[in-house]
């Protein structure tokens, strides 16, 4: 049996949670949640890095859909917006019955898991879609968001990004309240994009495990997006997961001086540096034919996982690809067929399968059901809290 084949079979019985795919937000932006010009049950391939045909190809098993808001949005925009993301998350689980199991919970995760379903889950990317509201972030865990990164690109109010310059130096008072209120509702507190002072304000705070939904390594790629060995050391104490993330700016060191040269020629042309609109991606197109990018591969990614388990451990990796969030992908990592790829690769460095169903499945799995075992002891002892930015913070 082929590594490649031996990737397939552990699939099959642990298949992957990827923490982060953006699809709502790339239907949003290409087609305004028009499902029939985008439908997912076929082939999208001209357009989407996703659709159910390769998740199945990929063995993803559990998705957390990220419903995601520009961090320029605010207040009521951010919210309205938001929801809006929601509603086309619960619009595709209505299409596509068959394929795509709602889940709220880690029993939910294995019941899909069972019925043959991709559990899907969904996700808050930025402290700005709860408008400094904590009424706002229990609204956003009733309609079904399981976790929320705490801020996306750019610093909000209460909280450090990693990619802006240091506003309150982590987390505020009323941060921190976040972070517990999210303890005791049950919602993950997602690290990925904070600054490194807020990671660690995060892992003092939280009383759950936290979540990395789409982070790597910084000591392989210095890049302010990617988790310092600091933290990965944190996180056997806390119980948390790092999910290794695909972006090739973001894995290969080349590729950061790249990025920051594409980025400003985005800006320079009027355009998001985030903006993957088809006009956009002529202009990173042009770009890229007068400046080769760095190719980024599974062993690139695969190096990442090599450094973050030994620092770690296995008990707290997963995975993240950021699949239609990111203009550019892995050689080998393309779309969201591509995970078997990884899993072989890893394979042939030597990682068990009990090591690998860990990274895949069950790690992800545990953190959610342990996410839930601390709220329910919480809402034991105290109600939800009504506290104030402008209270807290002045």
């Amino acid at each position: 049996m082929t590594s490649l084949e031996a990737a397939r079979e552990l699939l099959r019985e642990f298949p992957v949670v990827d923490g982060h795919n953006d699809l709502p937000w790339a239907l949003r932006e290409q087609v305004r949640y028009d499902l029939d010009a985008r439908d997912i049950a076929g082939d999208q391939g001209a357009h989407l890095h996703t659709d159910i045909p390769r998740l199945r190809e990929g063995g993803v098993g559990a998705q957390y859909w990220s419903v995601y808001v520009r961090s320029d949005y605010a207040g009521d925009k951010a919210v309205s917006a938001t929801l809006e993301q929601i509603d086309c998350v619960r619009q595709l689980l209505a299409r596509h019955p068959a394929d795509l199991g709602p889940a709220l919970t880690a029993a939910d995760m294995e019941a899909a898991r069972a019925e043959g379903r991709i559990a899907s889950l969904m996700g808050a990317e930025g402290g700005h879609s709860i408008a400094d509201s904590l009424a706002t972030l229990r609204a956003l865990h009733t309609l079904g968001v399981r976790y929320m990164t705490l801020t996306h690109n750019d610093n909000i109010a209460w909280a450090d990004s990693a990619t802006d310059e240091p506003g309150v130096g982590g987390l505020s008072a009323f941060g921190r309240e976040v972070v517990r209120e999210m303890n005791r509702e049950g919602m993950l507190v997602d690290l990925s994009h904070v600054a490194a002072t807020t990671m660690r304000d995060a892992l003092d705070t939280s009383t759950a495990p936290v979540i990395f939904s789409h982070s790597s390594s910084r000591a392989v790629c210095d890049h302010p997006r990617n988790i310092p060995d600091d933290v990965l050391e944190r996180l056997p104490g806390n119980g948390g997961v790092a999910m290794v993330t695909f972006v090739p700016k973001f894995v290969l060191q080349a590729a950061v001086d790249w990025t920051l040269a594409a980025d400003e020629n985005m800006r320079a042309h009027g355009f998001h540096h985030l903006d993957t609109t088809a006009e956009a991606m002529k202009v990173h197109r042009a770009f890229e034919e007068t400046n080769p990018r760095p190719i980024a591969t599974v062993s690139t990614v695969a190096d990442h996982l090599d450094h973050m388990r030994e620092v770690a451990g296995i008990d707290h990796l997963g995975i993240g690809g950021d699949y239609d969030g990111t203009a550019f992908t892995p050689d080998g990592l393309s779309d969201v067929s591509g995970y078997p790829n990884l899993i072989a690769e890893l394979l042939d460095r030597g990682w068990s399968k009990p090591d690998l169903a860990k990274l895949t499945w069950r790690n992800a799995v545990r953190v959610l059901g342990a996410a839930e075992d601390v709220a329910r002891d919480l809402q034991t002892t105290r109600g939800p809290s009504n506290a104030t930015i402008e209270a807290l913070d002045g």
